[in-house]
């Protein structure tokens, strides 16, 4: 990192594999489109070689890395106005796999009924607001505690918690009102 930010080349290259899934995913999950996501993945890259040199090494770098991402995908979220869309279905994924089925193999009809779970899941999160999104995604994906997603926020711990409250609850919302009509 310290390489990097005096302008080596190779050294930034070696941050760039490092943590480039990972940003593309972070990306993907504010944005659900894969081309934005691609673009902020590159945008964000971008930003880190300029600014690289202006890191304090008092953080650490993912922790940096994230909030620029972040900071970027919730500009550009803001900027489309528009609510992002999840696809259905794209040929170029690997189905999310089913659970290691018990001793007796999962019947199709209880393949079936977890794929729809997940499906429901998706759609649920993507009508949340990216803020919600990535509060839900800092804790349970990334199993960040409040302490550490009010530090990379930049907000106090009791924020976070009433955040991640009411995105929780807008989650459970959704999902109830999954195939029902709800106001």
């Amino acid at each position: 990192m310290r390489k990097a930010a005096k302008g080596d080349c190779d050294a930034f290259e070696q941050l760039l594999r490092r943590y480039e899934g990972t940003v593309w995913r972070l990306c993907y999950r504010m944005t659900a489109n894969e081309e934005d996501a691609a673009d902020l993945t590159q945008e964000a890259f971008l930003r880190v070689w300029q600014k690289l040199p202006e890191f304090r090494l008092q953080a650490a770098f993912s922790t940096w890395l994230y909030r620029l991402t972040t900071n970027l995908c919730l500009d550009f979220m803001r900027g489309r106005k528009r609510r992002p869309t999840v696809p259905l279905e794209r040929e170029d994924e690997e189905q999310t796999p089913l659970p290691e089925p018990k001793d007796p193999a999962p019947t199709p009809e209880e393949a079936a009924l977890a794929s729809e779970e997940q499906l429901r899941l998706r759609r649920a999160l993507a009508e949340l607001s990216p803020e919600q999104r990535e509060l839900l995604a800092l804790r349970a994906v990334r199993d960040l505690n409040y302490a550490q997603i009010a530090e990379l926020l930049g907000v106090p711990e009791g924020t976070v918690k009433s955040r991640l409250a009411r995105a929780r609850e807008a989650l459970r919302k959704k999902l109830a009102c999954a195939g029902n009509f709800c106001p």
